[in-house]
Parts: C-alpha cells; structure tokens; sequence
C-alpha cells in the first residue's frame, strides 16, 4: 500500500482556551542548588494535550539523562518536575542549553522549533530544501542495502534517516536531495518513480510514501513510533513470552484500575536506557491516553531497574475500558520499550559523503551476513556519521571475545569496544563471528580511506 503523508495543521482552540493561555504564560524554573546530583526544571503551565511530551522531546533532543519526573495536573493546570543530568552524569552548567531549554518550555509550539527536528544527529536542511520519505514493510536481510541502492540509482543523496526494525517488521524515514542540485526533488514523475520502485524492494507489503516537505514535524523518531503502530508491530498481535531478542528480558508492564478516581494505573517496570520516557510516552500519546499524575525514578539503586508509573485516562475521559483494550496497551508499551533497546554490535562509521556510499557500506554489511537492526544516518559539514546496530542474520548478537585481535586486522581503522551493562549470555559466541567482522573491517579499510569504526555490544 502507498499513500502520501499530508501535513495536517492542529485545529485551533476555542477563543476562551487562548485567552486562559494568555493571562497564564508557562513559568519554568531551573535549579541547580536543591538536589545534590541533578538539575531540577519545574514547569508549570496550563493543560494541554501532548504538552508532557513535547517538554521530555525538548530534553532528550539536548541528549539529558532524566532521572526522575512528577507529573500532576490539578483542573486547567500542568506542573512538571525533571531531575536531568548530562551524559556523564552532572549538573547542567552550560548557560547557553539553559537558556535554551527555558525558551523551548515556555513556547507554545516547542515541537516545531527546528532544534526539536532530527535530534542528536546534526542540524536538518533548511525547510523545503529536503524531500521526505518514509518507509514500512517486512524486515528481512539486506532490506537497507536494497533501499540504499535504489536510491542511489535514481541519483538522489540520503542527507538523514532513521530506521527501527522490531517483530520482523521494519520502518524508516528518509531525507533525500538532489544529486545535482542539493535541493528537494520536485518532479512529480521522479517521485513516483522513487515510490513505485521502494515499493517493489519492499516486496508489495510495504508502504513507500513521500512530500516535499523539509523532513516531518516532529522528529524522525516520533514518526517511526507512529509509523510502527500503525504498521502492527508489537500491536495486539506481538509474540507474548518471558524473554526477548538473546534471552534479554522483557520489559513488566501492568495495567490497573483507580476505580475510585476513575483512573487507569500503568506501571513499567525495565532496564533503563535513554530516552526510555520519551518512548513510553510516545507509545500512551499515539494510544490517545491522557497522562494526569505520574511518577518516574531511574535512580532506584540499580542501574538496570527504571521504575514508571501513570495515572491515564483516554482523550474521551475513560480508563480503560476492557481486556482488548488493556492487552493492547501492555503490548504496546512494551514494543516501545525493545524499538530501541537494540542487542548487537555498534558500528560508527564516518566518511566524505558522496552519492552512493550508504549503498556501499550497506552491500558490505550484506555480504557478510550482517542483519541491520537499527540505524541512524546523518551528514555534517561534508562527512558521513553513520551509526549501525547489526546482529548475525539469525538476529544473534555478534561477540567480542576476539575484538583485540579483530582491532590488529583493522590496522589503522580505529576501534572502539563498548561492554553494554548486564552482558552475561552474551558472551559464548564462536570465533567465526569474529572473524565475518574481521573481513568486514577489512573490506571497508579496502574501499572506504580515513574511515572510523567504532564498536560495542551488549
């Protein structure tokens, strides 16, 4: 199936709604002196739908490690309270993402800033300078590969993407430009030759669709979230079971009833990671779930227990209203919680960009029997930073026993290992894998001159 993505403007609130907003201005405070080991921002301001979510989109796109949050609302009246540190775990100190952050929160429309577009991955094209294309199908093997090539093919040039595989089905969002010009592709007839040929790779169960527009306004991992929802994966109809992918455990998610207060009670219970609350509250946003109170801790004295729990009611006022509907939220919220939780081997690969070289890079993966489980494609000042979660074509995790041995193959490739927490039962795989990489890492020495490789495994 294929349909193209039309950008559909929110309605606009009633007179009174804007006139409350505007006697009461959100009011956003950010201290560093009442808790020991974290920045506190406190946010208050009046109910909106979706406002929790575009405040925690503002902090994750700045790479802040939330470790813990208070949601409550009281009648027209939102506050929330983030405890966030940076990545190695201090203070914010730098004025200029203060003030930064103090803009976004106190904005009406912080979802829509440009810093809030294609987060962590470098700056976006300018709007209208860059055409979206957006993908859902079946995973398999060499699903990227293909798609790379294709678009190589019709000389058009991946500036970003973002691609989530989960339960065998994949989904990305590409931004491509012109080979010649560097702008949008405007042809209409082009275009539906990009589509109709990303069609076939995807096998006719797919959905290739495009616009024009300078990438979607929510952020490319807002987008897959929505778009692995409506594609089924990890829907009603996800594999139940004890474990995960490798035996990781799945994430504990239950769902009660508030009778008295005519709640639903959702508690999450997982090894915590980034942006763990961003896709928890992605998945109770695209289910139409209203958060009113909430608790969230990741500081519970394990590095692998991150504790969330919400009091919700759908966007109709209801708690949930029977087991079709519970199932269908713990399913949900679990898939969330794995899109992203990729077991593998990290590869950072960076490079001069030209037309073609993503196809290239991903025909070595190919041809060495690696299976793409997660990427994030970007470019910065004329390089290539390209980052790939790969797994062996079975979905198993590639080892890391022989990685010193692996780094002397890759002479002056640099090398990087990366022990993710919690790695038991990870580690007993046989040389082999070890050495598919060691032929990889030679390969791409071979086509790819000044190329950086780094690499970790759970």
């Amino acid at each position: 199936m294929m349909r193209c993505v039309e950008m559909v403007a929110e309605e606009d609130d009633d007179e009174y709604a804007k006139l409350v907003r505007r006697m009461n201005p959100p009011r956003v405070v950010i201290d560093n002196d009442s808790c020991d080991n974290a920045t506190v921002i406190r946010v208050d301001r009046v109910k909106k739908h979706g406002i929790l979510l575009e405040a925690v989109q503002v902090l994750v796109d700045l790479n802040l490690v939330i470790t813990k949050a208070y949601i409550s609302s009281d009648g027209n009246w939102f506050m929330h309270v983030f405890n966030v540190t940076d990545q190695d775990g201090c203070k914010l100190q730098n004025k200029e993402a203060i003030d930064h952050i103090q803009k976004c929160l106190e904005s009406e429309d912080c979802l829509a800033s440009p810093a809030a577009t294609w987060p962590t991955y470098g700056a976006a094209p300018a709007e209208d300078q860059s055409t979206c294309i957006e993908l859902t199908g079946t995973d398999r093997p060499g699903l990227l590969s293909e798609v790379c090539a294709v678009l190589a093919s019709l000389s058009c040039n991946i500036v970003k993407a973002e691609v989530w595989t989960h339960e065998r089905r994949a989904a990305a969002v590409f931004q491509i430009t012109d080979e010649i010009t560097g702008l949008a592709i405007r042809d209409a007839g082009r275009l539906s030759r990009v589509q109709d040929l990303l069609r076939t790779v995807m096998h006719g169960d797919g959905r290739a669709s495009s616009t024009r527009a300078g990438g979607v306004p929510v952020g490319a991992e807002r987008r897959l979230h929505k778009l692995m929802l409506e594609d089924g994966a990890g829907g009603e109809e996800a594999v139940a079971g004890e474990d995960g992918r490798c035996g990781r455990a799945r994430p504990k998610v239950v769902v009660m009833d508030c009778t008295e207060r005519q709640y639903t009670v959702v508690i999450l219970r997982c090894r915590d990671r980034p942006k763990l609350l961003f896709d928890t509250l992605c998945a109770l946003s695209d289910l139409h779930y209203v958060v009113f109170h909430g608790t969230v801790d990741a500081e519970r004295g394990s590095k692998e227990d991150a504790y969330q729990e919400y009091y919700v009611r759908h966007v109709d006022g209801r708690p949930v209203r029977s087991d079709a509907e519970r199932l269908r939220l713990v399913r949900c919220l679990e898939a969330a919680v794995e899109r992203r939780a990729s077991d593998g081997l990290e590869l950072e690969v960076r490079t001069e960009d030209r037309v073609g070289v993503l196809s290239e890079i991903t025909r070595v993966f190919r041809e060495n029997s690696l299976s793409i489980i997660r990427a994030a494609i970007a470019t910065r000042d004329g390089t290539a930073e390209d980052t790939f979660y790969v797994s062996d074509a079975y979905g198993n995790p590639v080892d890391g026993r022989t990685m010193d041995a692996v780094g002397d193959q890759l002479g002056d490739v640099v090398l990087r290992v990366k022990k993710r927490g919690g790695g038991s039962g990870h580690d007993a795989k046989t040389v082999a894998e070890g050495g598919a990489v060691s032929v990889l890492g030679s390969l791409i020495k071979g086509s790819f001159q000044g190329l950086r490789l780094i690499r970790s495994y759970s």
